[in-house]
């Protein structure tokens, strides 16, 4: 399902990525609740982590680079979409959008208000 939310990411900006993993976990640890000041009622359904896009400058890359880590939540998606499988197909794939636009540089106001537009809760 990563993979075909990734794919539904317009070519254009596909293009643009490069050096990023993509990873699926369970749910947060505690160290990511944390550093996501995260309350015992709140989570995550991914997590962006690196350096976006717009904040790389010319030497960005030279010598070995850790790949940046877009993560998806398996736990909190599926506990959402109350376990139908339609559901979590679709908040996989806004999931995957989300953060992509994290990794281009909008910041979590910018991504919220383009999800609105598109239609996205």
């Amino acid at each position: 399902m990563i993979e075909e939310g990734f794919l539904a990411v317009p070519e254009k900006f596909r293009k643009r990525m490069k050096n990023v993993a993509f990873l699926a976990e369970d749910e947060p640890s505690w160290s990511v609740r944390r550093q996501e000041k995260l309350t015992d009622n709140e989570t995550l359904f991914g997590l962006y982590a690196g350096v976006p896009v717009s904040a790389r400058g010319d030497f960005y890359g030279v010598g070995p680079t850790m790949p940046d880590t877009i993560t998806i939540y398996q736990k909190p998606i599926e506990e959402e979409a109350k376990g139908d499988s339609a559901r979590i197909r679709k908040f996989v794939h806004d999931t995957v959008w989300h953060e992509v636009a994290h990794y281009l540089g909008l910041d979590e106001e910018e991504v919220r208000k383009r999800e609105e537009e598109r239609g996205i809760k």
